[in-house]
């Protein structure tokens, strides 16, 4: 454990209030730890020289540190009648952070200036502005597509930034002012949420940096970029109150997880829409298990909310199987190929019967959690029939039924699933602790 308690990858809290003032046409008050960064994004009817007549526009920051931001007083800039050099280089990585995630085509003749100014210093104030001047030039760019000003989105992507280093022999994620000081190797990295990197700004003293020490130190970056990409997306959310976060990169489950909780007049938003990338390790021994270590990894990262499954199909006549191990059964690459399996294994093999087994986790915080299961009886059809649906529905027919899931409408899957008798007793849940 650290000096404020975080373990060795762990990014600091994120706060970011928007439109913190009045004027700008995008402004954030960003807070990480204890560093915070004013961040005003300011739109003007003009470029610079080298752009004029190109159609293209121009993104561009500035930077400063307020006079008490660290323990002791710094001059002000206007003082020595120039820029300090360590603010004409944090602003112009600022500025080349930010035009790596802006099509310039599209914004048109015009400029927007980020204006970032740290107020509280505590180690990261150049990553701190780099994230929290996206979410101004977001902020901004939403304003101008408002008004009728601009017909698409200039935002390609997301981009933010963090801190690693070495301190001792550990790695760290997300340096504070004590760590950074003291470290063998502090290193910048700033990334798109598509993957990329933008810039690496790294330096060791003392010692030299090893090879297997830098992909460590920019693979411990990209997995902490995560938070930082989920605090944005929710800051841009126009509606936050009651929104989970469903833990699955599978789209159709989770248009399945969408279509109930609109019923109970819950948000639901897809990591794909946080810009999250994260595949935790399924290693339960249950689908109960397994669901909470996916909700779990996914709520460590956005911080709110969480829900994700874990269901699957047994078979009787299979002794269970293929069970936990539905989606990866026979190393099959994917649902067609896996569903042709199990109707391989199981032929001449009887009884046919089988169950969709679902288990619902929601982690609601640090210390509030909870599972539910649901359960679909039924037996296995001798081939696919349906196009509907996914994985093992179009060779399962529920009791009482004549058609596979395969063959029904997604309302009438709801009213038979697995997931949704799980979900039934999930909103039960959630009505009581909301």
């Amino acid at each position: 454990m650290r000096t404020d308690g975080r373990n060795n990858s762990d990014v600091r809290k994120i706060e970011i209030k928007t439109d913190y003032t009045m004027y700008a046409e995008g402004s954030v008050l960003y807070r990480q730890g204890n560093t915070v960064v004013l961040c005003n994004a300011s739109v003007e009817d003009r470029v610079p020289p080298h752009v004029l007549g190109t159609g293209r526009g121009w993104v561009t920051a500035e930077y400063s540190m307020l006079p008490r931001a660290t323990s002791t007083r710094n001059q002000r800039d206007i003082s020595r009648l120039k820029l300090s050099p360590r603010s004409t280089e944090i602003q112009r990585l600022i500025a080349r952070a930010l035009r790596g995630a802006v099509d310039l085509e599209k914004l048109g003749e015009r400029s927007i200036v980020v204006d970032c100014d740290v107020i509280q210093a505590d180690g990261g104030t150049r990553c701190a502005s780099i994230t929290g001047g996206f979410v101004a030039l977001a902020l901004a760019v939403k304003k101008l597509m408002a008004d009728g000003v601009l017909k698409e989105n200039p935002i390609t992507k997301q981009v933010a930034a963090l801190s690693v280093g070495i301190v001792g022999d550990d790695i760290l994620c997300d340096l504070c002012y004590k760590e950074d000081s003291s470290a063998q190797t502090d290193m910048n990295v700033i990334m798109t949420s598509n993957g990329g990197f933008v810039e690496i700004q790294g330096t060791a003293e003392g010692r030299e940096l090893t090879r297997r020490e830098t992909e460590l130190l920019l693979d411990l970056a990209q997995s902490g970029m995560q938070s930082l990409f989920a605090a944005q997306s929710l800051a841009l959310l126009d509606n936050k109150e009651n929104t989970f976060l469903i833990a699955t990169n599978n789209a159709h489950k989770a248009e399945e997880f969408r279509r109930i909780f609109s019923k109970l007049g819950l948000s639901l938003v897809t990591p794909k829409e946080l810009g999250i990338i994260c595949l935790p390790e399924e290693n339960g021994d249950s689908f109960e298990q397994n669901a909470l270590i996916k909700a779990k990894a996914f709520y460590d990262i956005a911080k709110i909310p969480a829900v994700a499954d874990d269901s699957g199909l047994c078979v009787d006549a299979l002794d269970g199987a293929p069970g936990i191990y539905s989606a990866r059964y026979g190393d099959m690459p994917d649902d067609s190929s896996r569903l042709e399996l199990l109707l391989k294994n199981m032929r001449g093999k009887t009884p046919r019967t089988a169950r969709f087994e679902c288990a619902i986790a929601c982690v609601m915080s640090d210390s509030e959690s909870f599972t539910v299961t649901g359960t679909a009886e039924g037996r296995l059809a001798d081939s696919p029939m349906g196009d509907g649906g996914f994985g093992y529905d179009p060779a399962f027919i529920p009791s009482g039924c004549t058609k596979t899931f395969g063959q029904m409408s997604a309302s009438e899957k709801d009213e038979l699933s697995h997931r949704a008798k799980a979900l039934e007793k999930f909103s039960e849940k959630i009505k009581e602790i909301l």
